[in-house]
């Protein structure tokens, strides 16, 4: 499956300051990992976005958000980001930013 590299593209350059970021292929997107741990990805021309289980139900309470689920079992913690949610940079630099608070908070791997 491919993924929206424009999209892509708009994480790399957000998170370019982030020291410890890696790339990584993942679930037919990408994923962008610090210290070991994903903060968020593209699959299709969605945002994958982890937010922990503490702000899951605020996040998607969120417009233009749903449950990550790839595989019939949702994925608690984690939200996916529709594109008519990122079209604002402001707005996709938001969800970035979540992705990479909680990343930071896990031990590195």
């Amino acid at each position: 499956m491919a993924y929206d590299q424009i999209l892509a593209q708009r994480i790399r350059i957000a998170l370019q300051d982030i020291p410890g970021l890696q790339e990584k292929k993942m679930f037919g997107g990408v994923g962008f990992i610090i210290r070991g741990n994903l903060a968020c990805g593209v699959n299709g021309d969605n945002l994958i976005v982890r937010v922990g289980t503490e702000k899951h139900q605020s996040a998607l309470n969120q417009p233009h958000t749903r449950v990550f689920d790839m595989t019939g079992k949702p994925m608690s913690g984690w939200v996916v980001v529709e594109p008519t949610g990122l079209i604002r940079d402001v707005d996709l630099r938001q969800w970035i930013t979540q992705g990479v608070e909680f990343a930071q908070t896990l031990p590195a791997k």
